[in-house]
Order: C-alpha cells, then sequence, then structure tokens
C-alpha cells in the first residue's frame, strides 16, 4: 500500500475537538476502501488541514474524505520516506 497526504483547505478556525471529530469520521470508515488514517494536522490560522495515510489509491482516500463530508482539495502520493 502507498501513503498519501491530501490538504483540506477553508478550515480556518478549526478546533482541535472539530479536527479530532473529523479524523474519528475518516477512521469509522477507512476500512470500506482498505484505507487507513494516520494521523492529522491542522493550522487554524491558515485553515489548512493535512492527513497522512496509507491506502491503495487517491481516489480511495478521496473518496472516504468525501463520505466522512470533508472532501480534500489535493492528494499526493508520498513514495518516498526517511
Amino acid at each position: 500500500m502507498a501513503k498519501f497526504m491530501d490538504v483540506h483547505r477553508g478550515m480556518k478556525g478549526v478546533t482541535a475537538d472539530q479536527l479530532r471529530e473529523a479524523h474519528r469520521a475518516d477512521l469509522a470508515i477507512e476500512g470500506d476502501e482498505s484505507v487507513h488514517f494516520e494521523h492529522a494536522w491542522a493550522d487554524p490560522e491558515s485553515g489548512i488541514v493535512y492527513c497522512l495515510s496509507e491506502a491503495p489509491s487517491a481516489e480511495a482516500v478521496q473518496r472516504i474524505h468525501e463520505r466522512a463530508g470533508h472532501p480534500a482539495d489535493e492528494v499526493h502520493a508520498v513514495p518516498l520516506e526517511v
């Protein structure tokens, strides 16, 4: 499985509780697409949220985010890790 970093924009003012709730919504259904969301980060000031996942495809990541109610603006493969 490949790793992916996705980006959500327009979430200015997001709180830790809101980020946690969104992450939990992804975790609740991630198995439907064989995706595993590993971590999420947010910058409330800029409104950008980043999610790291392992998945069979970028499309699978996006489908889970869409179903959870927060589609990603970008999904990037992360093929190299050190």
